[in-house]
C-alpha cells in the first residue's frame, strides 16, 4: 500500500511541483540580495556564488570536521532507536507505549523544522549545530533517568525538538559552506558517512547490554561523541577560498611570458 501511494501520489508531486533551484522560477536563494549578488545587466540566473569542487572541499579542515558531525547523530540515534523498546522496558514502559513515543518524536520534529529554518537564517549554522549536539547530550541524560511513561513522553518531545534542528542544520551546512554547484557530489560523501555511522550505531548498544546487563553505561559512553561533535561544530567556520595564491600564479605566468618575449626581441635584434 505504501509503495503504491509513493508511486501514485508522491512521485507526481515531486515531478510537477519541485524545482531544481530558485533561479529557475525567477527567485533568489535565501539571504541573497539582487544588488549584491548579480552582475549589473544580467539575469537572476547568474548569481555570484563561491563554488568549491569536491577535491577543493576535501582539502579544507571544516569538511572533515563536518563529516564527523554528520556521522555522530546517525550512529547515536540509530543505536537508540534500534534498542528503544528494551531501553524503555527497563523503565517499566510497555512496547505499545514505546511505539507511541516514537510517533511523538516525528510529530514534534515536523513543525520544529520551520522554526529551525527561521533561526538558521539568522544565526551561523555551525553554532546552531553545536547547540544541537548539546541538546543531544541532554536528551540522552533524560533517557538514562526515564522511569515512567510520562518521563518517556517528555523525552520524546525533547528528542523531536533536537531532531528538527539537527535535520535542518545538516541539510543547510553543505551548500552554505561549499556552494550549490557540486552539492550532489559533496552530499553523496556525506550520505555515505551517514550510512556508515548508522551501521556502527546499534552494535555497541547490544554489546554493552550483554556485558553490563543494562543500557545506562553505553548511553553515558555515547555522550562523548556529541560532546566532540559540539566542539567540532563550533570550530568549523565557513572556509574561504585562497584566491591570493591564484592571483600570484597568474602574475608569475605573465612575468615569465614578458621575460621570454624580451629575450626573443633581444635575440632578434
Amino acid at each position: 500500500m505504501w509503495a503504491a501511494l509513493l508511486f501514485i501520489v508522491f512521485v507526481p508531486i515531486s515531478f510537477f511541483f519541485i524545482r531544481n533551484k530558485p533561479e529557475d522560477v525567477g527567485l533568489l536563494p535565501d539571504n541573497f540580495k539582487e544588488s549584491d549578488n548579480i552582475v549589473q545587466g544580467t539575469s537572476k540566473s547568474s548569481i555570484h556564488e563561491e563554488v568549491w569542487t569536491v577535491k577543493e572541499a576535501m582539502k579544507t579542515k571544516p569538511f572533515w570536521l563536518l563529516l564527523f558531525c554528520v556521522a555522530v547523530p546517525s550512529m547515536v540515534n540509530t543505536g537508540i532507536i534500534f534498542h528503544f523498546v528494551p531501553i524503555l522496558a527497563q523503565s517499566g514502559v510497555e512496547r505499545t507505549e514505546a511505539a507511541f513515543i516514537l510517533s511523538i518524536m516525528a510529530m514534534v520534529s515536523f513543525p520544529i523544522t520551520f522554526l529551525a529554518g527561521f533561526i538558521v537564517e539568522r544565526v551561523k549554522v555551525n553554532y546552531v549545530l553545536g547547540l544541537t549536539f548539546l541538546g543531544q547530550i541532554g536528551i540522552m541524560a533524560m533517557l538514562v533517568y526515564t522511569n515512567s511513561f510520562w518521563a518517556a513522553v517528555l523525552f520524546g518531545v525533547a528528542r523531536g525538538i533536537v531532531g528538527g534542528f539537527e535535520m535542518i542544520c545538516l541539510g543547510i551546512v553543505w551548500p552554505n559552506y561549499f556552494g550549490r554547484a557540486t552539492i550532489g557530489s559533496i552530499r553523496g560523501i556525506s550520505s555515505t558517512v551517514m550510512v556508515i555511522g548508522s551501521a556502527f550505531g546499534p552494535l555497541p548498544f547490544a554489546m554493552a547490554f550483554d556485558h553490563f546487563g543494562s543500557y545506562q553505561e553505553i548511553l553515558y559512553i555515547m555522550m562523548l561523541f556529541p560532546l566532540i561533535g559540539m566542539a567540532f561544530a563550533f570550530i568549523s567556520q565557513k572556509p574561504v577560498k585562497n584566491t591570493t595564491k591564484t592571483k600570484e600564479q597568474v602574475i608569475e605566468v605573465k612575468e615569465k611570458r614578458n621575460l621570454n618575449l624580451l629575450h626573443f626581441r633581444l635575440r632578434f635584434f
